[in-house]
């Protein structure tokens, strides 16, 4: 990216306080990338967690895989699911507030004694599932935002500093180059008048 300039003082002060304010933001995103870099590899940690988590209640309920047979189809199912935002390293993410189940209504006297658990079981595989999948979610947020992050990390630091160094650098050597043929044709001036005054006091 060439850095757009005009050989005078006006470009020069543009160019110095742009420089400046990249300098001064550089930290600030380096900290950023770093905090978020981090914050994806809890949230990817989070989420395997919790996968495996439901794998092993899954697991654990195998005893009961015949008795999952004479559950009735449809009694439970997710209504609503509620989110909240919470910002992780400056990005807005979503978070689990609550899931809402709709239960149908069951006449525990006709059905086995275990339905009451059944539905407890269910719920709570149901939540485990919702939460990694929420995981996953801030996991690729929080990734997208880090590659934001690096980018102009890099656009600063490889690109633009440079580039303003470059064209501060040539924008003074340009004016001191002016400065001094300015100094040189004032010097060759006056000796010239010098020399004529000399001829003329002959």
């Amino acid at each position: 990216m060439a850095i757009k300039f005009q050989y005078n003082k006006t470009s020069l002060n543009e160019l110095n306080k742009q420089l400046k304010m990249r300098t001064r933001a550089l930290p600030t995103l380096k900290s950023k990338e770093s905090a978020l870099r981090m914050e994806v590899k809890r949230a990817k940690q989070r989420s395997d967690a919790l996968m495996q988590q439901l794998e092993n209640e899954f697991r654990s309920y195998d005893y009961m895989a015949q008795l999952w047979n004479e559950f009735e189809p449809g009694l439970i199912s997710v209504s609503d699911v509620r989110l909240r935002t919470v910002k992780i390293a400056g990005v807005a993410t979503p978070a689990l507030d609550e899931v809402l189940f709709d239960v149908k209504e069951i006449n525990l006297f006709a059905k086995p004694m275990w339905y009451a658990d059944g539905v407890r079981i269910l719920k709570n595989l149901a939540q485990i599932g919702i939460e990694s999948e929420i995981y996953t979610e801030v996991s690729r947020i929080l990734d997208y935002n880090r590659k934001k992050t690096t980018q102009k990390v890099n656009l600063y630091e490889k690109v633009q500093i440079p580039g303003y160094n470059e064209a501060i650098r040539k924008i003074k050597r340009f004016m001191e180059d002016e400065e001094n043929l300015s100094k040189a044709s004032q010097k060759i001036v006056k000796n010239k008048h010098l020399a004529e005054e000399a001829e003329d006091g002959n």
